[in-house]
């Protein structure tokens, strides 16, 4: 196998505490606490270390990524290493001054989250009284600082007739680009796929409304539309390729090829506490175990989509199979694919059961 060519982007996860409690949230079922978090010093010399190894762009993410008053000197830090920063926020603990602060320290970009498009959706899904009136207000500031924004509307079963309704909100807050995110089942989200799953109708809709959005909005609003992994007739390639380009880094400096990849229990990760983070890169087991095409089995192993798609999602593989060795489910040539439309018909038409939230115990 070839060496792998340098990271070019980083999900850096500041924090597992969050005022939201979304129990679609793609963070691990096991939250870390305030405690276990690495301090100021580390996280600048870690990405000094990024930097240094030609990293071009970072996501300042959580949890909530502005509970950390030390913000402001991370992307002082990075922009003065010449590094793109986007904030990741659900904006809902945001001021105009600290908007402003960050702009002004070199924040690059600042993606906001809303959970629906009227106060009742966000407030069942985030369960945080007046956070819709917040993160409004929070993209106001973002706009007056002259930030680019990104709205994300992660959609379910709960939004997704709001499609229409988030075109017309991002179009309203002068966004520069529309995320329709639907759900992928990780973390707290697979605790909650019975009460988050969308049918198969609303799905179609969806993709129907979606590409009449983007051709009518061409030039005005960029928007970018992750389609349903369980709905969909091939996988999405995961993360670009195993360890090919990006990783992610936990709260507690445990560093990943993506950000679910501690639920597959065989793998252990190192931590930046522990090693350089290009010895990571290059040479930790874990990131070398599903690089390339040589550990497929088949029907992988003979597919002519194989480097176009690399098997689909290993975690996923592995929450669905139990194997993260084998064809992602939510391909339609895996032998498993029958099993999980099955599934899906099931989940997608069950009585809606009650959220598990995310919670820090």
């Amino acid at each position: 196998m070839a060496a792998p060519g340098p990271p070019i982007g980083m999900l850096a996860e500041l924090t597992h505490r969050c005022p939201l409690q979304c129990p679609y949230c793609s963070n691990p079922q096991e939250l870390l606490k305030a405690n276990a978090e690495l301090d100021t010093a580390t996280w600048l010399d870690v990405f000094g270390q990024a930097a240094d190894m030609g990293m071009l762009q970072i996501h300042l993410s959580g949890g909530e990524p502005t509970l950390r008053d030390d913000l402001e000197a991370m992307v002082a830090h990075l922009a003065g290493r010449g590094v793109y920063t986007n904030l990741i926020t659900a904006g809902v603990i945001l001021n105009r001054q600290r908007v402003q602060a960050l702009a002004d320290h070199g924040l690059d970009h600042v993606q906001i989250s809303f959970q629906g498009t009227r106060p009742e959706t966000t407030e069942l899904i985030g369960r945080s009284k007046g956070a819709h009136e917040k993160k409004l207000k929070a993209a106001s500031w973002v706009r007056d600082a002259g930030l680019p924004l990104t709205i994300n509307a992660p959609i379910h079963r709960h939004n997704i007739d709001q499609v229409p309704e988030f075109i017309d909100l991002a179009l309203a807050l002068d966004a520069d680009r529309l995320e329709i995110a639907n759900v992928q089942y990780y973390g707290w989200a697979y605790l909650n796929r019975a009460a988050l799953l969308p049918g198969i109708d609303q799905v179609n809709r969806q993709v129907e409304i979606v590409e009449k959005a983007r051709e009518r909005l061409m030039g005005v609003l960029n928007i970018d539309f992750v389609v349903p992994d369980y709905y969909a007739d091939f996988p999405k390639p995961c993360m670009g390729g195993w360890g090919v380009d990006a990783l992610t880094i936990t709260p507690n400096g445990t560093v990943l090829p993506c950000h679910a990849a501690q639920s597959i229990p065989s793998l252990q990760f190192q931590n930046v506490t522990a090693a350089r983070l290009s010895d990571i890169w290059n040479d930790d087991a874990a990131f070398n175990r599903f690089r390339g095409t040589g550990w497929m089995k088949e029907p992988c192993r003979s597919c002519p989509r194989k480097e176009l798609d690399y098997g689909g999602c290993r975690c996923q593989a592995f929450a669905l199979t139990g194997d993260a060795a084998t064809t992602d489910p939510t391909c339609s040539l895996s032998p498993d694919h029958a099993g999980l439309v099955l599934s899906t018909r099931a989940l997608s038409t069950a009585q809606a059961s009650d959220f598990a939230y995310r919670r820090i115990s």
